[in-house]
This record gives structure tokens, sequence and C-alpha cells, in this order.
């Protein structure tokens, strides 16, 4: 039961996270917004058990969502195979992007936590 409670509870956040994107016509997805309000609610609970539940399934069945990602590539594979050199080098250069900049923040953190440790 708890699982079916974390999903509508993740389903609401998401729908008010829609709702004010669109209200308050901001530029973010509304997912991302249902997220962040989720946030300050995990400190609860009657909350966070519910939505560990639901995210420990989700997580248990994760390959089950990469199957519409492989349906609609091999849908069209055409397009992959013209213009799959320029989507390797933006994936490349996303991913290295991405680590570096992880890799900076992460050092910044740690410097910090030292100069405030010590």
């Amino acid at each position: 039961m708890k699982p079916l409670q974390g999903l509508a509870l993740l389903l609401l956040l998401q729908a008010a996270g829609e709702s004010l994107t669109h209200a308050l016509a901001w530029p973010f997805p509304g997912p991302v917004v249902g997220m962040v309000l989720l946030l300050p609610l995990l400190r609860w609970r009657a909350v966070r058990e519910p939505v560990e539940a639901t995210a420990g399934f989700l997580l248990a069945h994760l390959s089950l969502l990469f199957v519409p990602v492989g349906v609609g590539v091999v849908a069209h594979l055409d397009l992959v195979v013209e213009h799959g050199v320029a989507l390797l080098a933006v994936i490349v250069v996303s991913t290295w992007i991405g680590l570096a900049v992880t890799a900076l923040v992460l050092r910044r953190l740690l410097r910090g936590e030292e100069a405030g440790g010590g």
C-alpha cells in the first residue's frame, strides 16, 4: 500500500509543479518544480516512507523504463544513422562537461569542509 501512496504523492507533486509553472509562466519543467516541492516534505516520515517504497520499486525495475527509448531508437534508426556522429559528439562532450563541473563542485565543497572543520 505504501508504494501506491508514494506514487500518488509523487504524481500529485508533479501536477502541482506543472500547475505552478503554467500559472506563473516559469521556464522550468513542471516535474522539476514538483521535485523541489518534495524536498522539504521529505523531512516528515509520513511522506518519506511511502516515497522511499516507491523509489525502491522504481529503481528495482529501472531497466523497464529504457524499453520505450530503445523502441524509439529502432523506429527512427534512419535519423540515428544520418545524425549519428553529431549525436555521439554531443553525448561525449556533455558527459565530459558534466564530469568536470561535478569534480569542480566537489573540490570546492571539500575545501570548504576542510577550512570549516579544522
